[in-house]
């Protein structure tokens, strides 16, 4: 073989590879706009999004306030000695309940200081 037929076919080769890369962006761009379409069709079927009108509003009242309050742990009663064991229906629905003082306890500068936070600690 002469080096005019290794050039011939080298060139054959880039041509080859120039081809196969254009046919793959084709498909690739392809593949994108049907995607594209699917995805409208499937938008097209779904249900409308509400209007202004349709939005959820306030009740009359006003927003609803959250209920703050002070709660204590309420421990499970003690078993009797008679050996009996306590019944589900002889315990509470909670793990804690209202506590008695409802004055919420404050922080007050310099009274505390946790470990590593760089506080004096209690004073």
């Amino acid at each position: 073989m002469s080096t005019a037929t290794y050039e011939l076919l080298a060139a054959s080769q880039h041509v080859w590879n120039l081809a196969a890369a254009f046919i793959g962006g084709l498909v690739v761009a392809g593949a994108l706009i049907w995607a594209v379409r699917v995805g409208m069709r499937v938008m097209d079927r779904e249900e409308h999004r509400p209007t202004p009108e349709e939005q959820p509003r306030l009740p009359d009242g006003g927003a609803i306030r959250e209920m703050r309050e002070v709660r204590e742990p309420d421990e499970v009663p003690l078993s009797p000695r008679s050996g009996s064991r306590l019944m589900p229906y002889e315990l509470h629905h909670a793990g804690s309940k209202t506590g008695k003082d409802q004055v919420r306890k404050r922080w007050m500068p310099g009274s505390s200081g946790g470990f590593g936070s760089g506080g004096p600690g209690h004073v």
